[in-house]
C-alpha cells in the first residue's frame, strides 16, 4: 500500500465490521423490546439511558484519545508518514487515527447487547437471609474446647 491515505485504508475494514455489527445489534435490540412483554423486565432502564450512557462514554473516548494522541505525536513515540495520511490533522495526529475509538465507540455497546442473555432478570433467591435463626433452642457443638493459654505457655 502506498500513497495518500493509506492509514485510512487500514482504518476502513475494522470502521465496517463495527459498523455491521452495530447494526445487527440495533435489529436485535428493536425484536427484543418488541418481544418483551408489559412489565417482564421491570428493573431495566430503557433504551434511552443505554444510549445516553453510550453518547457520553463515547465523547470520553474521543476526547480522551485526542489528548493522548497529541501527546505521543508531540513527544515522537509515533510518528506519521506525511504521504501515507490524507492530510486533515487534531492537533499533531492525522484524523484517520480516530477511527480505531470510533469503531470501538460503536462495537463495544454492540458487543453488550449481543451477548446479553434475553428473558427476565433473576430476582432475589427466596429463603433465610442474614439475621437470628428459625430455630428457638440455642446450637451447640460437641466438639472440646480446650482453655486459654497465656502467650508464655504457647510452644
Amino acid at each position: 500500500m502506498t500513497g495518500s491515505g493509506t492509514y485510512a485504508l487500514l482504518a476502513v475494514p475494522f470502521l465496517g465490521v463495527a459498523v455491521l455489527v452495530a447494526v445487527l445489534a440495533g435489529v436485535v435490540s428493536a425484536r427484543r423490546r418488541r418481544g418483551d412483554r408489559p412489565g417482564a423486565r421491570a428493573g431495566a432502564r430503557g433504551p434511552r439511558s443505554a444510549v445516553l450512557a453510550g453518547v457520553v462514554a463515547g465523547v470520553a473516548l474521543l476526547v480522551m484519545t485526542g489528548v493522548f494522541n497529541n501527546v505521543i505525536v508531540g513527544l515522537g513515540i509515533v510518528a506519521y508518514d506525511p504521504a501515507l495520511v490524507l492530510g486533515a490533522r487534531v492537533g499533531l495526529f492525522p484524523v484517520e487515527d480516530l477511527a480505531y475509538s470510533i469503531g470501538a465507540v460503536l462495537l463495544l455497546p454492540s458487543c453488550w447487547v449481543l451477548l446479553e442473555r434475553p428473558g427476565p432478570r433473576p430476582g432475589p433467591r427466596p429463603g433465610p437471609g442474614p439475621g437470628p435463626r428459625p430455630s428457638s433452642r440455642p446450637v451447640r457443638s460437641d466438639r472440646r474446647t480446650e482453655p486459654s493459654r497465656r502467650p508464655e505457655e504457647t510452644p
